[in-house]
């Protein structure tokens, strides 16, 4: 642990209302008409809140995901947690999970990645998970809600889980996209929001070209109220950090990249427990990056592993220092 950890952090309550089993296989070219012979194909848990649950429990914080399923592949997605040690709560719905697909192109490195839409909630079943956030037993850190919202759910869902977290007394953190993004800050209570450039741009209204503009764009939002925190994933260019008083860019941390699912996920598991940790920003910012990239070593949806993270922290820290 660092000197500046402020010991267990306490539980931090994940919200997936559409997750995923994430397949993952390979084959030598994708080409149409033809049958393309695969290999063995690999099964991981998957889904936005899903995944920053995951990589907190690997990177030894404690974390409860909350989720719906329903089906064979929702009683699989639950068995494979279950595997991993991942505390859950799950809200049972009548449809079947959704699976999504990655396919690895070996004769060229390329990662072809197939999303499917993921079935339909009643008003009742969205009620229920509403429900689900509502138990404040453990009484969580923070309650991070990710990913696609499911067929048919009013855009403005993450909306109403902003206002569970502020009955609640829970810091929310939101990374979603689309019209879910759009309504999601629309209303008070958000804590954290991570987005992509390609989000952020949407939410402004207008390209985003420099890192200027990005600043800019994000420090209105912050301004507006909707949220007191934006953290901007830029890939290759790295992540932006603004707050009201504070604006900052994270360089990436260069890796032989394998497979870059989860690894947004991965990067708000890694800057949420550190902030739980009692870490400042800056620094969980370097904890998130380090994340994002360790999960960027892995096959498939495996996310990430401690002693990547921590090695790939201490050359974040390391680099910075010198100014690099």
């Amino acid at each position: 642990m660092r000197s500046n950890d402020a010991g267990p952090p306490g539980v931090i309550l994940t919200f997936t209302p559409n997750p995923a089993l994430d397949v993952t296989t390979a084959t030598e070219r994708v080409v149409p008409t033809d049958k393309l012979r695969c290999a063995e194909p690999r099964y991981d848990p998957g889904g936005g809140g899903i995944n920053v649950a995951r990589a907190i429990h690997f990177l030894g914080g404690e974390a409860l995901a909350v989720f719906a399923a329903g089906g064979p592949t929702g009683k699989t997605l639950s068995e494979l947690l279950a595997e991993e040690g991942v505390a859950t709560r799950i809200v049972a719905i009548a449809g079947r999970t959704r699976e999504s697909l990655a396919v690895d192109e070996t004769a060229t490195g390329l990662q072809y990645r197939f999303v499917m839409p993921g079935p339909a909630l009643s008003d009742a079943e969205l009620g229920k998970c509403l429900d689900a956030l509502r138990i404040p037993d453990p009484k969580p850190a923070y309650l991070v809600a990710s990913g696609s919202l499911p067929t048919g759910a009013p855009t403005d869902f993450y909306g109403q889980v902003a206002s569970v977290a502020r009955d609640i007394g829970v810091r929310m953190v939101l990374d979603t996209s689309g019209d879910a993004l759009r309504a999601g800050i629309g209303r008070d209570g958000i804590y954290l929001l991570k987005s992509s450039r390609r989000e952020l741009e949407a939410l402004a209204g207008r390209p985003l070209p420099g890192a200027e503009d990005q600043a800019d764009a994000a420090a209105s939002l912050v301004r507006s109220g909707r949220a007191e925190i934006i953290v901007v994933s830029l890939g290759a260019n790295g992540a932006l950090l603004v707050t009201k008083d504070h604006v900052r860019s994270f360089p990436a941390i260069p890796v032989s990249v394998r497979s870059t699912i989860g690894a947004g996920d991965a990067m708000v598991a890694g800057i949420v427990l550190a902030l739980a940790r009692g870490w400042s920003l800056d620094e969980s910012m370097h904890f998130g990056m380090a994340t994002a990239s360790a999960a960027l070593l892995r096959v498939g949806n495996e996310l990430c592993r401690r002693e990547d993270v921590e090695r790939l922290y201490a050359q974040s820290r390391k680099d910075a220092a010198a100014g690099t």
